[in-house]
C-alpha cells in the first residue's frame, strides 16, 4: 500500500488540475471583467497554482514517464464534469476515447522499467 500512495497522490493532483476545466468553462459563460468572471478566473489560476507546486512535489516519488502518461486521465475527469456540471451528453466515441486513454496509462504505468525500484 505505502508504494501505491504516491500514485493516489499524483491522480488527485489531476483531479485538481482538471477543476481548473470547470471553473474556465465557468467563466467563459459569464460576462467579461463581471465579479463571477473575475472569481471563477481567479479560481482557474488558484487550482493551477496548486497544481503546479504539487505536481513538482510528486515528481520526486514518481518517474516524470508515468507521471506524465498519466496526466491524459484528465481527458476522463473532463468527461465526467462535463456530464455531472454541464448535463452534456457522451457518444460512444467518447466512451471509446475514455477506454483507450485508460489502457495507455495502465499499460504506461505497470510496463516501465522495473530495474530502477
Amino acid at each position: 500500500m505505502k508504494k501505491a500512495i504516491p500514485y493516489i497522490v499524483l491522480h488527485l493532483i489531476i483531479l485538481i488540475y482538471s477543476l481548473g476545466g470547470i471553473c474556465s468553462k465557468t467563466a467563459a459563460s459569464k460576462d467579461f471583467l463581471s465579479f463571477e468572471w473575475i472569481l471563477f478566473y481567479g479560481l482557474v489560476l488558484l487550482s493551477l497554482g496548486i497544481y503546479a507546486v504539487l505536481w513538482q512535489q510528486v515528481l520526486k516519488k514518481v518517474n516524470l514517464n508515468v507521471a506524465y502518461a498519466s496526466k491524459a486521465v484528465t481527458l476522463i475527469w473532463s468527461t465526467i464534469w462535463g456530464v455531472v456540471i454541464f448535463h452534456e451528453t457522451i457518444s460512444w466515441n467518447n466512451i471509446l476515447g475514455g477506454v483507450i486513454v485508460l489502457a495507455g496509462v495502465i499499460l504506461i504505468v505497470t510496463g516501465g522499467d522495473k530495474k530502477h525500484e
